[in-house]
Formats: C-alpha cells, sequence, structure tokens
C-alpha cells in the first residue's frame, strides 16, 4: 500500500457499506481466492452478473445497503456498488465510490448520478470499474486492471467524470435513494447532485 495515503477509511463498515452482515461476510468468504487480484475479479465478476440492473429487468425495488442488495437481487448501479466495496473490504481489500453526471437518456437533460466503484490493487492503485451488468445493449464491462473499462463515455455538454474515490456513498445521494419508494418514482425524476464538500 501506498505508505502517504491512508486507506483505513476505505476498510470500514458502515450502515450502507454492512460487510459484518452475515449474508454479505459469506458470500465474500466464498468468493476469496489466493491473490489479490483473483480475489477482487471474482468479487466484480459476481455483483455484475448475480445482482440485477433494475432498470434493465424491469424490477421496481430500491435496496440501498450491501445486505439488502444481496437479498433483494436488484438494484441501481449506486447498489450494485455498495455491494461490491462491502465484498471486497470484507476480503481486506481497500474499495471506494465513484461517480458520473450523466444524461439519463440521450445529449439533453434531464442528468442522474451513476456511481461506480474503486478497488486499491498493490501495483495499480486505484482501479475503477463498473459492475452494472452487461445487460444493457452496447454494455461490455469487463474487470481489466490497468486498463479502465468504464459503462459509459462521457460524450454530452454537462456530462462528467468525478476523479475523487470516497471512502463512503454521498451522503444525500444515500438519503434520496432510500426515501425512493420504487424505480418508477425515480425514473420520473432521476437523481442529479453535486459532490459533497470537503470538511
Amino acid at each position: 500500500m501506498n505508505a502517504a495515503l491512508d486507506l483505513s477509511p476505505y476498510l470500514n463498515a458502515s450502515e450502507v457499506v454492512d460487510f459484518d452482515h452475515l449474508d454479505v461476510a459469506a458470500l465474500a468468504e466464498s468468493l476469496a481466492a489466493p491473490t489479490q487480484l483473483e480475489t477482487a475479479r471474482n468479487c466484480f465478476n459476481w455483483v455484475r452478473d448475480r445482482i440485477e440492473h433494475c432498470i434493465d429487468f424491469s424490477r421496481e425495488e430500491v435496496p440501498v445497503s450491501a445486505s439488502d442488495t444481496l437479498a433483494t437481487g436488484t438494484g441501481f448501479c449506486h447498489a450494485k456498488s455498495h455491494l461490491l466495496v462491502a465484498l471486497w473490504r470484507a476480503n481486506g481489500l481497500p474499495g471506494g465510490f465513484s461517480y458520473q453526471r450523466l444524461t439519463w437518456d440521450g445529449p439533453i437533460p434531464p442528468y442522474c448520478l451513476h456511481g461506480f466503484a474503486a478497488v486499491w490493487l498493490d501495483g495499480h492503485g486505484w482501479y475503477r470499474c463498473d459492475a452494472r451488468g452487461n445487460s444493457k445493449p452496447g454494455i461490455d464491462c469487463q474487470f481489466t486492471p490497468g486498463a479502465e473499462n468504464l459503462a459509459y463515455p462521457v460524450q454530452y455538454a454537462g456530462e462528467c467524470t468525478y476523479q475523487e474515490v470516497w471512502a463512503e456513498p454521498w451522503p444525500e445521494l444515500v438519503d434520496r435513494l432510500q426515501a425512493c419508494d420504487s424505480v418508477s418514482q425515480y425514473r420520473a425524476r432521476p437523481i442529479d447532485l453535486n459532490p459533497p464538500v470537503s470538511e
């Protein structure tokens, strides 16, 4: 690990990243492999392929925490990232959260916040990867450290990729997701936020 970077916040359990939940911990243990890289890839592939992106699969549930996402088997990109980071942290791998501001569909607003995850790998540093699922035509995200492979390019006015890796999901995002009763409600008013102000 980088001596100049304190990675301890990226290893903590929290209300959202609840890798101390029995089911999350058991899954994490089943995905552990002999090397850091293999373990990280196993966790990524499992979440990408086994947790259904709610929009792709016409689901209405909006779980937020890692354990609720695992129990429900679906979620937005944010929920999938919460579970992925929890699985990494349960295996002793520092994990965090990254975001993009994207248009909801096409070149004009509304905008929405897209979330993905980052894992700290020895020899690579932070590697950002997108486990939203390859169930949408045109998306083929793989775990390829050294080559970033995100689901969405930034291509329209107002879009951006935030470069920071946060130790916890944005608090306002968590609040908004928890207040969202259904995917239909979200689709009617996608969540578009600015990064939290650093204290």
